[in-house]
């Protein structure tokens, strides 16, 4: 478990000197990387205050009356602090503040403390619920929006009760400006921080949905896929380096089977069952969307699976780095002139062998295992108007030769 450390640090304020020649001395409190500085009433020369010892010298009556206020005071906090350990309820460095100045505990929740609580919770169920990568992109939006809060007010935080719509297009602004993300990426840790005030609102700290009238930006996807000849352009040239050919024979498997990376790499024999329809059908667990994926085994991904039966595995191992990076030097080889990654076999097989194959798109969501069909036609929407513009030029041609 993390041990939770709090800093204390002593500071001249040089800037400001009275009469006597004196500054005041600041206390500035460090915790989970937020910040408060308060005044604690004391003043000093500046020359005679030790920065490195956090002590006043040469030894007097004064400085030994300063030294001793400062230990009272450290005291103080170190004290506040454990007595909100001892509580055992998320707090932040204001509640530290408050606590060593004896007033009461702001019982307000703020936006950081609900993001920690749910990120928290996410933690202990990874590998039950949550993967790692899903736990990780959740800490990166938090990040994300503690970074937009100091540039946005200079402060560390921001109580539930303060949140609006102008916070959350400002967040968007923040991130497309500031972060130089694209909108696809924006929407997504946009996502994620109203599933944080799903929680809040679950948890009573909220009594209504602050972003409950915002709506999202549409973002126009470009689907990147193999087309009919690329595909088979790649099926039919073998590769002198075992190494490629492995990639792309396995590259090809996920054309006709629409297995994103993970599922592919850990497809194991029990994932291949008997149909009702008499087929070998692919049954595995979407840790993703929590669902079971169902999808049967063509002739052509049959095919590849039976080149390599004898690994401990139904295809070989490879990391995703690596398999991208031999797909580079396999589209070089092949002269097709587009970015492609491991992914682009899942948008082929959606594409090219099935919505352009007549597929409904009912049935190609349900076999890229989405959580709903308005995600596949968010993706694919481009792709079917693609088809029909295709089918109306051959209608056209027909017409013509009548």
């Amino acid at each position: 478990m993390k041990t939770e450390i709090i800093k204390i640090l002593f500071l001249i304020d040089k800037v400001r000197i009275n009469k006597a020649g004196n500054s005041p001395l600041r206390c500035r409190l460090t915790f989970n990387g937020d910040r408060k500085i308060f005044s604690t009433g004391l003043f000093i020369d500046p020359e005679k205050w030790n920065a490195s010892k956090q002590k006043a010298f040469p030894p007097n009556v004064e400085h030994n009356q300063i030294n001793t206020q400062v230990s009272l005071i450290k005291q103080q906090i170190n004290q506040a602090f454990l007595m909100l350990q001892v509580r055992g309820e998320t707090f932040d460095v204001e509640d530290i503040y408050l606590k060593y100045k004896g007033a009461d505990i702001k019982t307000e929740k703020t936006l950081l403390e609900v993001y920690t609580l749910h990120n928290e919770r996410m933690k202990k169920l990874i590998g039950i619920e949550y993967s790692k990568a899903t736990h990780q992109k959740f800490e990166e939006s938090k990040n994300h929006v503690k970074s937009f809060i100091r540039h946005n007010s200079q402060k560390s935080n921001i109580l539930l009760e303060k949140l609006n719509m102008k916070f959350l297009n400002d967040f968007d602004y923040f991130l497309k400006v500031e972060k130089n993300l694209k909108q696809v990426t924006i929407n997504k840790h946009i996502e994620r921080l109203r599933k944080i005030i799903k929680l809040a609102l679950a948890e009573g700290f909220l009594e209504r949905d602050p972003f409950l009238l915002f709506k999202q930006k549409q973002v126009i996807l470009q689907v990147v896929y193999l087309d009919t000849k690329e595909l088979k352009v790649l099926e039919e040239h073998q590769f002198k380096q075992v190494r490629l050919q492995k990639v792309a024979d396995m590259f090809i498997f996920c054309c006709y089977t629409g297995l994103p990376y993970q599922e592919m790499a850990t497809l194991k024999k029990e994932n291949l069952i008997d149909g009702f329809d008499g087929r070998k059908w692919i049954n595995i667990y979407r840790q993703k969307t929590k669902k079971h994926l169902t999808v049967p085994l063509l002739s052509k991904a049959e095919q590849i699976l039976s080149k390599y039966e004898c690994e401990k595995t139904l295809l070989p191992v490879i990391s995703n780095q690596q398999f991208n990076s031999f797909l580079k030097e396999i589209t070089a080889i092949l002269d097709i002139n587009k970015r492609i990654t491991h992914h682009t076999a899942r948008k082929t097989f959606a594409s090219t062998v099935l919505l352009y194959n007549d597929i409904p798109m009912e049935t190609v969501s349900e076999l890229l295992g989405h959580s709903n069909i308005k995600v596949t036609q968010a993706h694919y929407a481009k792709v079917v108007q693609n088809k029909i513009s295709e089918q109306m030029k051959i209608l056209e041609t027909k017409i013509k030769q009548r």
